[in-house]
C-alpha cells in the first residue's frame, strides 16, 4: 500500500527519467555530440577564453545575460565543456519537461508506456540530427515549444495564485529561449501568442477579471523578463566601441545573409566604387576577408546593408516575389522536401481535426465544442505568414524551418490534448474517483460528464452509472499510430544521415585539427586564416575539450571589428592586421591551396592585389604546408 502511494506520486517522474536515460545513453554509445555550426564553436571560444585569452559573455549572439553566466561557469571551471552541456540540457530538460507533462495526462500504465514510445520514435526518427549536432537555434526553438505545450496543458480550475505557479516554467523558459536566440524566439513568439490565446479561450468565461488577472499577469512576466534581458544586453554592450561593432554585425548580418549576391554577383560593383570601394576592397568583401582593412567600417558596411534593403537592387516586383514564394511555401508543406515534418504537420492537422469533431458530436451542449475550427484556421495563416516571411527574405535553412515546424507541432499537440485529455481523462478521472458528496451537481458538471461517456441516468440529484471504453479511446489510439508510423518510416534515413553528417564533419575537421596542431606548436608565431578555407568545421562537445587560447584567427567573421579581436591581437602584440602581416615577425597567413595547384601554390592574387592598391609593393612567400592541402604564406614587401 505505501509502495502504491510513492508510485502514485513519484511514477510518471520515474518514466521519464528512465526513457530519457536509456535514449541518452542509446545515442551516446552510437554517436559523438558535435556542435553543429562554427558560430557555436566561436561563441563557445568567446565564453571559455579561447578567443581572446579570458572568458567573456560578449559573444555577439546569445543576450549578455546569459553569455556572462556561461563565461563565469567558464571562469570557475575552465577545463568543462561548459556551452555544450547547457545547448545538451536544454535539449533533454525540453523534451523531459514535455514527457513529464504528457504522462501525468495519462492514466492506464498501455497509455503511459505508448507515449514513451513515441518520444522515443520521435527522437531518433526526427530529432536525432539536431540532439547530435547541438545547435543554439534548434534548441532556443525546443524551449519555447516546451514553454507551449506545458501551457497549453496547464490544470483547469485552477485560482490566480495557482495558476501563475503553475505556469513558472514556462515563463522561465520562454524568457531563457529570447536570451539564448532572440531572433528565433521572436519569430515564433506568434505560435507562444496562440498558446496563450487557445488556452484563454477554453476558459468557461472569456471575459472575466479573474482570467485578466492570470493570463495578464503571466504575459506581463514573460514580456518584463524579456525587456530586462534586453536591457541588461544594451548596457553590456552600450560602450563606443561595443556599439560600433554591434552596429557593424547587424550590418554584415543584413548583407551576408540576405543580400551576399551584391558582393559577388559583379552587377553592383558601380555603386560600391561610387561609395569609394576599390576592386581590392570589394574582393575582400566578397570573399569574407575585410579584417584586413580597416578602412572597411560599420559606417561603411551600413552604407553597403542601406543600399541591399532598397528596392533598386530588385528586380522583381513584390507581388511576383510573394506568388513565387507562395508556390515554393505549398510545395514544401505538401511535398516530401521537408519530410518527416511537412507530414507530422498534416497529420497533426488532421488529428486535431478528427478528434474535434469526434468530440463535438459528442458535447451538444458545451458551446466551445466547435472552437478547434477557428483555431486551426487561425494556425494556418499564422504558419503561413512566417514561412512566407522567411521564403520571401531567403532565408530558409533546416534549422529555422525545421523549428518553425517543431513550435508549430507543439501548438497542435496542445490543443488535441486540451480537446480529448484535459476535458476527458481528467475529467473522467474525477468521476472515477468518485464524488463523495452526490448531492445536486451543477449543469456544467453534467455537461463535462456527457464528454467522454454517455449518461445514463441523472435522478434525484445522483450520478447514474456512466459509461466509457471506446469513445474515450479510438482517436489518441489512431492519432498515436498514425504519428509512430511516420517517425518509424523516418529512423532508418534519420539514422544514416546522422551517421553521414559525423563522417562529413570528421573529413572536414581533419583540416582544423591539422592548423590547430600546426600553429600549437608554434607559440611564438600569429597566424591569420582565409575565411572560407577555414570555417567548414565543427568539433566534439565532450572529447579533446581545450580552452586554452589560440595564436590564430579568421581575417574576417562577426567577431572581426569588436573589441575582443583587438584585445586577440594586442595579446601577441599586434595592431591592425594589415600592419602585422606587413611589419611584425611571425605573423603568416593560412589558405587552403586550390585543387588545380600543388605546394609551390604562390598565394592569392587578391592579396598582392590589395597591398598595391593600399601603396606597398609586396610578395607572398610560401614557407610551409600544413597537411598537404594548406599553404602558409608570410608577407614580404619587395
Amino acid at each position: 500500500m505505501k509502495l502504491d502511494k510513492y508510485w502514485n506520486k513519484y511514477g510518471n517522474c520515474v518514466i521519464i527519467v528512465l526513457t530519457v536515460v536509456v535514449n541518452i545513453i542509446a545515442m551516446s554509445f552510437c554517436f559523438d555530440y558535435y556542435y553543429d555550426l562554427n558560430d557555436d564553436v566561436m561563441m563557445k571560444d568567446v565564453m571559455a577564453g579561447v578567443y581572446a585569452g579570458t572568458p567573456d559573455g560578449h559573444n555577439m549572439q546569445t543576450l549578455y545575460p546569459l553569455g556572462a553566466f556561461i563565461s563565469l561557469l567558464y571562469k570557475l571551471f575552465r577545463t568543462l565543456p561548459w556551452y555544450g552541456t547547457f545547448l545538451w540540457l536544454c535539449q533533454i530538460g525540453s523534451l523531459f519537461l514535455i514527457g513529464y507533462r504528457l504522462l501525468g495526462l495519462l492514466k492506464k500504465w498501455q497509455a503511459k508506456l505508448a507515449c514513451m514510445l513515441l518520444m522515443t520514435l520521435f527522437i531518433w526518427g526526427v530529432l536525432l540530427p539536431h540532439m547530435i549536432a547541438l545547435q543554439y537555434t534548434i534548441t532556443c526553438t525546443m524551449l519555447a515549444s516546451a514553454a507551449i505545450f506545458l501551457f497549453m496543458t496547464t490544470k483547469r480550475g485552477l485560482n490566480i495564485q495557482q495558476f501563475i505557479l503553475y505556469n513558472i516554467p514556462s515563463i522561465l523558459l520562454v524568457i531563457l529561449a529570447y536570451q539564448l536566440r532572440s531572433e528565433m524566439l521572436l519569430l515564433v513568439f506568434p505560435f507562444i501568442g496562440l498558446a496563450g490565446l487557445y488556452k484563454w479561450a477554453e476558459e468557461e468565461k472569456f471575459f472575466n477579471k479573474e482570467n485578466y488577472i492570470k493570463y495578464g499577469i503571466v504575459i506581463a512576466c514573460i514580456l518584463v523578463g524579456m525587456l530586462v534581458s534586453r536591457l541588461i544586453d544594451y548596457a553590456a554592450y552600450s560602450g563606443e566601441n561595443w556599439k560600433a561593432a554591434v552596429d557593424f554585425f547587424n550590418s554584415r548580418t543584413e548583407v551576408y545573409d540576405f543580400h551576399y549576391d551584391i558582393l559577388t554577383s559583379g552587377e553592383h560593383a558601380e555603386y560600391l566604387a561610387s561609395i569609394g570601394l576599390s576592386d581590392a576592397q570589394q574582393e575582400l568583401l566578397a570573399n569574407y576577408n575585410f579584417g584586413l582593412d580597416e578602412d572597411i567600417d560599420a559606417e561603411l558596411m551600413a552604407e553597403i546593408a542601406k543600399y541591399a534593403a532598397s528596392d533598386t537592387i530588385d528586380d522583381s516586383s513584390l507581388t511576383k516575389r510573394v506568388f513565387d514564394r507562395m508556390s515554393k511555401y505549398i510545395y514544401r508543406t505538401l511535398h516530401g522536401g521537408d519530410f518527416p515534418y511537412n507530414l507530422l504537420i498534416i497529420a497533426g492537422y488532421a488529428c486535431v481535426f478528427v478528434s474535434g469533431m469526434w468530440s463535438a458530436l459528442k458535447r451538444d451542449r458545451d458551446r466551445k465544442r466547435w472552437n478547434f475550427l477557428w483555431e486551426l484556421v487561425l494556425l494556418g495563416i499564422v504558419r503561413t505568414v512566417l514561412w512566407m516571411y522567411i521564403l520571401i527574405k531567403d532565408r530558409d535553412p533546416e534549422r529555422i524551418t525545421h523549428s518553425l515546424y517543431l513550435a508549430e507541432s507543439m501548438v497542435l499537440m496542445g490543443v488535441f490534448c486540451m480537446r480529448h485529455f484535459l476535458t476527458t481523462v481528467q475529467e473522467t478521472v474525477d468521476m472515477e474517483a468518485g464524488f463523495s458528496d452526490n448531492n445536486a451537481r451543477s449543469e456544467l458538471e453534467v455537461q463535462s460528464m456527457s464528454i467522454t461517456g454517455n449518461v445514463n441516468s441523472i435522478e434525484n440529484g445522483k450520478f447514474g452509472s456512466v459509461k466509457f471504453g471506446a469513445d474515450l479511446n479510438v482517436i489518441p489510439s489512431i492519432s498515436l499510430l498514425l504519428i509512430v508510423l511516420i517517425c518509424f518510416s523516418n529512423l532508418t534515413n534519420s539514422i544514416t544521415a546522422t551517421r553521414a553528417d559525423a563522417n562529413k564533419r570528421e573529413a572536414a575537421n581533419r583540416g582544423a585539427y591539422a592548423i590547430s596542431q600546426y600553429c600549437s606548436s608554434q607559440p611564438q608565431n600569429f597566424y591569420f586564416e582565409d575565411v572560407y578555407s577555414t570555417v567548414s568545421f565543427s568539433q566534439k562537445i565532450f572529447k579533446s575539450v581545450d580552452n586554452s587560447i589560440t595564436n590564430y584567427d579568421i581575417m574576417g567573421g562577426w567577431m572581426c571589428k569588436t573589441p575582443l579581436y583587438g584585445e586577440k591581437l594586442r595579446r601577441y602584440g599586434l595592431g591592425n592586421t594589415q600592419d602585422a602581416l606587413l611589419k611584425e615577425k611571425g605573423v603568416y597567413f593560412i589558405i587552403e591551396i586550390p585543387d588545380m595547384e600543388n605546394d609551390t601554390y604562390s598565394g592569392p592574387e587578391w592579396m598582392v592585389e590589395y597591398y598595391h592598391d593600399k601603396g606597398f609593393s609586396v610578395d607572398l612567400k610560401q614557407i610551409d604546408v600544413i597537411d598537404s592541402r594548406f599553404a602558409v604564406f608570410q608577407v614580404v614587401e619587395e
